[in-house]
């Protein structure tokens, strides 16, 4: 037994033994037959208490498990009253996400229309002493597969990495890196590729596909010729090579948004995309 599930048969056993948890949920990752597990996966832990309000009071029920070295604390008001949040690191380099209701609120859940993300990613009850979860609905693990875009979401895409392309051009020729690693960083990688990546990966999965949380698994669906590409748009703080990545960027997503147009059938920006590497072209010359 690695020491991932000696912590959870410690938490088991104590709640097993303790008359406050009525319920124990396994989520996440670790019962998602789509996601990826390793040594460093996480325990995301549902607990289910008589009396919420008893235990966050006093967050000493947490070292039941091994001595805790870091830890954060989230009350109900940060999840809209539906229940708490502690996330725990022990010293044995296990991390344990704790998700904490109370009986009336994890009834609305279980009662409700549809099950909500956090379950139909995957869950596992582990323990329910007043068949609480009776009424949960089956896991579908359809919340994490890529969805098509529609054509209006694929040109405000495309639209806006363009024009935000533009922030980054300014910032670099004005030394500004705090500001241009924000730009394509925050946006362009995060709000815009990704994104993109995503759907040229499942417009040939037939949309049946998921490559997990920010792109964990996109070396997995990807050539390696194509990784490359990827790997040239990210950079260091030197300026040159900043511009270097800027210009991977923009022939990467012209490719990537080309070939999704034709296969989705969309337009693509492409004056646009003519009007902003002019600019880029004209702002880069002039720096050197």
């Amino acid at each position: 037994m690695n020491s991932r599930d000696q912590k959870l048969q410690q938490i088991t056993d104590w709640a097993s033994s303790n008359d406050n948890v009525r319920a124990v949920l396994l989520t996440s990752s670790l019962v998602n037959p789509l996601a990826p597990v390793d040594q460093f996966s996480d325990l995301d832990v549902e607990l289910v208490f008589a009396d919420l309000q008893k235990v966050l009071a006093d967050d000493l029920w947490l070292s039941e498990f091994g001595q805790v070295i870091a830890k954060i604390s989230e009350t109900e008001t940060a999840f809209e009253g539906k229940h708490a949040m502690r996330m725990v690191l022990y010293d044995d380099y296990e991390k344990v996400d704790f998700k904490l209701y109370s009986i009336p609120k994890f009834l609305e859940d279980v009662n409700s229309d549809e099950l909500p993300e956090d379950w139909d990613i995957g869950y596992k009850v582990i323990l329910d002493k007043d068949e609480l979860t009776l009424r949960l609905k089956p896991a579908t693990h359809q919340v994490s597969l890529i969805e098509k875009p529609s054509s209006a979401e694929f040109e405000q895409k495309l639209n806006d990495f363009w024009w935000d392309m533009t922030y980054v051009i300014k910032c670099l020729a004005r030394e500004d890196i705090f500001y241009a690693k924000f730009m394509s960083e925050n946006n362009m990688r995060t709000d815009y590729l990704v994104p993109i990546i995503e759907w040229y990966i499942a417009v040939d999965h037939e949309w049946k596909v998921t490559t997990n949380k920010h792109g964990r698994l996109f070396k997995k669906y990807l050539s390696a010729e194509m990784w490359e590409r990827i790997e040239a748009t990210f950079s260091g703080s030197d300026l040159q090579d900043n511009w270097k990545a800027l210009i991977a960027y923009g022939d990467l997503v012209h490719e990537l948004g080309m070939e999704l147009a034709h296969k989705l059938q969309y337009p693509y920006p492409t004056e646009l995309e003519q009007n902003i590497r002019k600019y880029l072209d004209f702002v880069n010359r002039s720096e050197k």
